[in-house]
């Protein structure tokens, strides 16, 4: 739902430069935290975990309807990332839970409807909120939704009981916090702006020490936060990497696609959410169909490598558009899109469950999360890092009006800011700044393509029909 009113946000609070960090800071604190939700709910039952996840989520945003700043919207972010870091890893552990190997893949696939109908409301809700009502809304109408969760969740939702004592691992949980924050806040900070100082030297020297005190706390823990021995397995360790660069080469790159498309198509918010409803209705129906094909067949394998290959076609076909694309062409890009990610994300997560012991699968789902999450961070970074290149080249080929006109360069031209041009500048401004973003499609083709190279050493062993104890 805010993936449309970014523009906005920009143009209202300033600090365009910290734009990125209203999506980075969000990820990177569910990356901190998917595991203790994983775990937790392994330990205590899901239905504690899930009421406690939706109330911070309905805090943070709260506090985002609310923020004034740039970095008081980002700190809210921070805390709607805390609660949000616990609601997908619960609601997949809790599939987990319930079906057999085979069986997830399809009930999941059901249950895409539900995300389909979020991710297709989401970017239009977003716009015509924005447009109507400002940006705060698209934060301030999660609290009456989420209200009638919470009452769903305590009246319907069966809590575990009973039981044997447990001990959380608070210090291999907190290492793990530690290591994944400072390396991925470092990438962002480097990638940035590139400098020498004293977090940037001593960061990656406090992640990498938190993340070998983890692993040699996690080697001694009587219930580690993320056990270790599920890395023994080949394919949890392989979809573990690729959810990483899935979520670089998605998620990662969401939040720019908005903004390249408010661009390039000169639409208002509300209308470029309704072009992202062929993408979200291609994930429900591909997912559903994914899903009933594993379950009958136990093959997974050559779904996500599809999906990923056409990953690669698409951000070719992104990287030569330009504001002379026709509207219908992007929209069939999205259906495609929409296919890739039906193919994908929830075939690896099939895969991951699959391959853990039923008593350790939330800790399994949580850590393919946090690889998601992860990456999805590191690529806000990356890909903007990549963009920030790209539109400051092309920035400097612009001809001297339009150089007058932007003083800022290409980075600085918003939706608002191009309305402003004549029209012969305006377009010559445009025709730039889609030329600066095709390195940046580029760049994520190349991470597609990674990913594919990395599927195709999955093993084509069948899913069993009974899950692991």
């Amino acid at each position: 739902i805010m993936v449309t009113a970014l523009p906005t946000i920009a143009h209202d609070l300033g600090d365009v430069q910290l734009l990125g960090w209203v999506g980075a800071s969000y990820l990177l604190s569910t990356a901190a935290v998917s595991p203790f939700y994983g775990k937790l709910g392994d330990m205590y039952g899901r239905k504690p975990v899930v009421l406690f996840a939706v109330a911070a989520f309905l805090l943070g945003s709260l506090l985002c309807g609310l923020a004034w700043s740039m970095p008081t919207l980002i700190a809210a972010r921070v805390l709607q990332g805390i609660g949000g870091g616990g609601l997908m890893v619960s609601a997949m552990a809790i599939i987990g839970e319930l079906f057999e190997p085979r069986e997830r893949a399809k009930y999941q696939g059901y249950s895409t409807i539900v995300f389909t109908l979020g991710s297709v409301l989401g970017p239009v809700a977003g716009g015509y909120l924005t447009d109507l009502f400002g940006w705060r809304s698209v934060f301030l109408v999660n609290l009456p939704i989420g209200v009638v969760v919470l009452c769903a969740i305590a009246l319907f939702l069966r809590r575990r009981t009973g039981g044997a004592t447990h001990r959380v691992d608070f210090l291999g949980g907190g290492l793990l916090a530690i290591g994944t924050v400072a390396i991925v806040y470092w990438s962002n900070r480097v990638l940035e702006a590139p400098h020498f100082d004293l977090p940037t030297v001593s960061l990656p020297l406090l992640g990498l020490v938190a993340i070998a005190a983890f692993v040699w706390t996690e080697r001694r823990a009587a219930e580690p936060i993320v056990p270790l021995a599920l890395f023994r397995n080949r394919t949890i360790s392989l979809v573990v990497v690729a959810s990483l660069l899935a979520g670089a080469s998605t998620l990662g790159l969401y939040f720019y696609f908005a903004l390249y498309l408010q661009m390039v198509t000169q639409l208002p918010p509300g209308e470029i959410g309704l072009m992202f409803l062929p993408m979200s209705i291609a994930v429900a129906v591909t997912s559903i169909a994914a899903g009933r094909l594993i379950a009958a067949t136990g093959r997974y394998k050559a779904l996500p490598i599809a999906g990923s290959a056409l990953g690669v076609g698409l951000m070719i076909f992104y990287a030569l558009s330009d504001s002379h694309t026709p509207l219908w062409a992007l929209g069939v890009s999205f259906l495609v899109f929409g296919i890739s990610m039906g193919l994908t994300m929830q075939t690896m997560l099939v895969a991951i469950q699959a391959s853990a012991p039923l008593k350790d699968i939330g800790a399994a789902t949580g850590l393919a999360t946090q690889a998601r999450t992860i990456g999805a961070s590191l690529g806000l970074a990356l890909n903007g890092a990549v963009m920030s290149a790209g539109l400051s080249s092309a920035g400097g080929a612009l001809p001297e009006a339009v150089g007058r006109a932007l003083p800022g360069g290409l980075a600085s031209l918003t939706p608002k800011a191009a309305e402003t041009l004549p029209p012969d500048l305006r377009e010559v401004a445009l025709q730039a700044f889609a030329h600066g973003f095709a390195p940046t499609f580029l760049f994520v083709g190349a991470l597609y393509l990674a990913t594919v190279l990395l599927l195709a050493a999955l093993s084509n062993a069948p899913i069993p029909k009974h899950a692991m104890t």
